[in-house]
């Protein structure tokens, strides 16, 4: 097991078990960089591009960045946030001429004023990373984000629902995704494939 991994599963379940499911987020991101095992300081591979000249765009649970700049660099006037306000100001330290708009926020309980005012959504690896009972809140929140006309796409590790949950980050099943069509969204495609060693869903959705 990955000792990064390690760590952030047991800040995860203490957490957890204080009955905050997002704290830990900023508590890992507070001892470094080097600990957070998703920060590969790249954009995701898995990421499809959009065209976004002249369009809106909202990254969720934007850790450090990486995928926001991507967005913004296709023509999106992209907006990003994350739970933790430490990850946050490593993305401004990071990007300091980013055009990127950075802001803390919580998925769980976002603010009105985001909601359905992005032609482009994306989340990537943040549901999967929240424990199932608050993904269908988590889920609802995503989906209020995503204008008239507007796009969403997801990006989660895999698993059947026979499977077992497994730990940190959780896969999803194809019923926890099919929640998106519950909150009005409709789903325009969906692949289901391996990226190395790790099943992953890749999901295209619109309003």
């Amino acid at each position: 097991m990955e000792p990064n991994r390690e760590r952030a599963r047991a800040l995860a379940a203490e957490s957890l078990n204080a009955g905050d499911p997002t704290g830990w987020f900023d508590k890992l991101y507070q001892e470094g960089i080097e600990v957070v095992p998703w920060a590969e300081l790249r954009p995701n591979p898995n990421l499809v591009q959009f065209a976004g000249a002249g369009k809106t765009a909202l990254v969720v649970g934007c850790g450090l960045g990486d995928d926001a700049e991507q967005v913004a660099a296709w023509g999106f006037k992209t907006m990003a946030f994350d739970v933790s306000p430490t990850a946050i100001e490593a993305c401004k330290r990071r990007f300091p001429e980013s055009p990127v708009r950075y802001e803390t926020g919580d998925v769980l309980a976002p603010p009105e004023k985001w909601k359905r005012q992005f032609d482009f959504v994306l989340e990537s690896y943040t549901v999967q990373a929240l424990p199932p009972d608050v993904r269908a809140q988590a889920i609802r929140g995503v989906a209020s984000f995503v204008k008239d006309g507007g796009m969403l796409l997801v990006i989660a590790r895999a698993r059947e629902e026979r499977d077992p949950p497994g730990e940190m980050p959780w896969p999803l099943t194809r019923q926890e995704l099919n929640l998106f069509t519950e909150f009005g969204l409709t789903e325009t495609s969906f692949e289901d494939y391996m990226d190395g060693e790790t099943r992953r869903f890749r999901v295209v959705l619109a309003r």
